[in-house]
């Protein structure tokens, strides 16, 4: 198949516009025209892993973390990521990273370290903001199921486990063309009333471009009356880490080494211990530090994710148990959301796992 072809879906399934300002998802090397037989997936790329993927034939990886996340200002072989570039160019091999979008995904990074724990009624701990967009059009009524249908397709009107969401009310519409109109009811320069439907619905910013095409294309007026609105509600379904409930209390200790076994940790570091029991379970995969107050407020009894901070495991105090897991260890799995993503559409497409660990930490 065609790197577009695997590359639009995952800009739609993972999409770009849910990542962070300072991310660099998508496509990072490789022509949209160019065929591709099989996926190498991994956490990071690394010049082993463009040799893994030469020596094995997959001529695309898709990672976790991107190669090229400052700018380049030159390819001279001087830094990593120029080197790592360099040789995918040199060999062929596309190059595909979905970061931050897929770690607010639903189905992303934090939702998966809390399958792994076999966490219950795992919810959103931070969820995301500022994403969704309301769409009110104005139908005549015996084109509204055609019209209702369309916009549907193309994405809109899913809210959690619900789709095809949408709200209608009636009335009555007037348009008036000119001379050069060619109106779908009524006559030219003619003033025309006629019995409406108010269509309403809400869309992921990212399928704005795509739905209002479907609108377009589906609506019989030469000249379609729609609204768009940014709405300001948060998406519970998609956002920052995760809560959770263990299946039975566990003692710090304990949870602790179920930590350890479940992500194999070399090492964690943890804030005191509370002596308190661990029921209600907060994590975030990589760098989550910030969210560690959002852990608090939500009763969590612990919170485990990565790269956090001197200070705060200084303001925790004992109100809760702060778990520093590791980076690596933590988005280790996210190379299974993607191979699930991409089996499920194309279920005859090439995929493996890379088998270099690319953790760079190392422990004495």
């Amino acid at each position: 198949m065609k790197l577009i072809e695997l590359t639009d879906f995952l800009d739609s399934a993972i999409p770009l516009s849910f990542q962070e300002n300072y991310d660099n998802s998508g496509t990072q090397y490789g022509h949209p025209d160019m065929d591709i037989s099989s996926a190498l997936l991994t956490l990071d790329v690394t010049e082993e892993v463009i040799t893994e993927a030469t020596c094995t034939g997959c001529n695309i990886i898709i990672s976790h973390h991107p190669v090229i996340f400052k700018p380049l200002s030159k390819l001279t072989g001087r830094t990593p990521s120029e080197r790592i570039i360099l040789r995918a160019v040199k060999q062929n091999i596309a190059i595909y990273s979905a970061h931050t979008n897929l770690d607010v995904l639903e189905n992303g990074v934090s939702r998966r370290m809390a399958e792994k724990l076999s966490l219950t009624n795992i919810k959103v701990l931070s969820p995301l903001r500022n994403r969704l967009l309301k769409l009110v059009t104005f139908v005549p009524d015996d084109h509204l199921d055609k019209v209702r249908q369309a916009v549907f397709d193309a994405g809109a009107g899913v809210t959690g486990n619900y789709d095809n969401c949408g709200f209608t009310t009636g009335g009555t519409g007037s348009f008036r063309g000119n001379e050069s109109s060619s109106p779908f009811v009524g006559e030219k320069v003619k003033i025309h009333y006629e019995k409406e439907t108010r269509f309403e619905t809400i869309l992921y910013s990212h399928l704005k471009s795509k739905v209002v095409k479907a609108l377009l294309e589906s609506h019989p007026y030469e000249e379609v009356a729609y609204d768009i609105y940014p709405l300001e509600n948060q998406n519970i379904g998609a956002g920052t880490g995760c809560t959770g409930g263990l299946k039975e209390p566990l003692k710090e200790k304990d949870f602790l080494e179920l930590l350890s076994s479940v992500f194999g940790c070399r090492g964690i570091r943890h804030s005191v211990l509370t002596g308190r029991l661990i029921k209600k379970v907060a994590l975030c995969g990589g760098s989550g530090g910030s969210l560690a107050d959002d852990a608090i407020a939500r009763d969590a009894d612990t919170f485990i994710t990565a790269d956090i901070k001197y200070h705060t495991f200084l303001d925790s105090g004992n109100r809760i148990l702060l778990a520093d897991i590791g980076h690596y260890e933590s988005e280790k799995f996210s190379a299974e959301i993607l191979y699930d993503l991409i089996i499920k559409k194309f279920p005859k497409f090439a995929l493996r796992f890379s088998e270099i660990n690319t953790n760079p930490i190392n422990y004495l």
